[in-house]
């Protein structure tokens, strides 16, 4: 009995740890205060916003590195990196 709840624990431990290591809705939060006074060209800002989508639907979808791929994209154009500015 002892050796199942030690289990059950570890494995839970690790299935809250690797559910809290994406980044995904921070990512888009980011995105989305940056956004709005970002200097971009029209291309540029439309390709954020179809990053910024497709971030979404992606972590909608389960597949967070793909989703934390095309947010970080999004990121780069942006000049944004992990919360912070390129703007120093």
């Amino acid at each position: 009995m002892r050796s199942i709840i030690l289990t059950s624990a570890l494995l839970f431990a690790l299935s809250a740890g690797s559910a809290l290591a994406h980044q995904c809705p921070t990512m888009m939060a980011e995105i989305d205060a940056a956004l709005p006074n970002a200097q971009l060209s029209g291309q540029d800002r439309e390709r954020v916003m179809e990053l910024r989508k497709e971030g979404e639907e992606l972590h909608e979808a389960g597949d967070h590195d793909a989703s934390e791929a095309a947010l970080a994209e999004a990121m780069t154009i942006l000049g944004i990196h992990g919360g912070e500015s390129d703007t120093q």
